[in-house]
């Protein structure tokens, strides 16, 4: 027996967290999200934080354990023991960003460790990647020692920073020497939102180069744990405004994000799991606890 709605979840367990997503799909439709849950990992072992993320996206939805006709995975899938089948991340981040933005051809995707940029079609198939080659200091784990450092709650950063009347410049390109840089301003008396704004222009600078290497034009969706983070949302609008175009003038890009950007992949995730159900129903392959 196949299903006119198909009900899934996308669990994708990340550096720092573990993101999970619970979706209803029905044919022709594109999805109702019925929950959404994080857990942050914080030294403990990751596939517990994927079972307490999961249980939390269940209760949530109000619905069972076992009612799912998908689970799909992305990132570190092999967390994620009750998977029925796993997806590459850029694959997922880009479905869930055009899922949150349909308007979206490109997305970054700011993570704990890494940032990558996706050039996208229609629908959120991936034109083109790349991923940062560089270390930590563009990442959500950089802003977040630097934070812990200046005694700036987490969600306090992108505040200071748009506060900023005199933005310190961090030229710094790699983690500990900008930390090292950090400690040197503290020491000079330099406002903390200063700072903070001095880190967002470097962090945006390279993740704007990122989304151009890319080829990215048009709307740019900002995805993962970075992108609710304001400050550095104003601070890639500011890089492009102050583009300046070499032999051919640079494409528009306009930096967007979404409440929901953080769970970005593990919407992705999900949404393909329903789309993968209907190709196995469709084929006559489900597997018995799924028919």
């Amino acid at each position: 027996m196949t299903h006119t709605n198909h009900l899934t979840a996308g669990i994708d367990p990340g550096a720092a967290a573990v993101q999970v997503a619970v979706v209803r799909s029905g044919a022709g439709e594109d999805g109702e999200v019925l929950a959404l849950a994080t857990q942050r990992i914080r030294r403990r072992n990751l596939a517990e934080v994927v079972e307490a993320a999961f249980a939390d996206a269940c209760a949530a939805a109000g619905v069972a354990a076992d009612a799912f006709d998908y689970v799909a995975s992305t990132g570190d899938g092999e967390a994620v023991e009750l998977r029925t089948g796993h997806f590459y991340s850029v694959t997922t981040h880009a479905r869930g960003a055009a899922f949150l933005c349909p308007e979206a051809r490109a997305a970054i995707d700011v993570g704990a460790l890494h940032a990558r940029a996706l050039r996208m079609g229609e629908g959120g198939r991936v034109l083109a990647h790349k991923m940062t080659s560089q270390c930590a200091s563009g990442s959500g784990q950089f802003v977040e020692n630097i934070a812990r450092y200046l005694g700036v709650p987490l969600e306090d950063v992108g505040r200071e920073s748009l506060a900023a009347s005199a933005p310190e410049s961090c030229s710094s390109i790699c983690a500990v020497l900008a930390e090292t840089d950090v400690i040197n301003m503290v020491s000079r008396g330099i406002a903390t939102g200063d700072i903070l704004k001095g880190i967002h222009l470097s962090i945006a600078g390279r993740l704007v180069k990122l989304l151009r290497s890319v080829g990215s034009d048009g709307v740019a969706l900002v995805t993962g744990g970075l992108s609710q983070d304001e400050g550095l949302l104003a601070a890639m609008r500011e890089v492009l405004a102050d583009e300046k175009p070499g032999r051919g003038k640079a494409a528009p890009l306009e930096i967007r994000s979404h409440p929901e950007s953080p769970w970005a992949g593990a919407l992705g995730a999900a949404l393909l799991g329903a789309y993968r159900y209907q190709q196995l129903a469709r084929a006559g392959r489900l597997p018995a606890s799924a028919a």
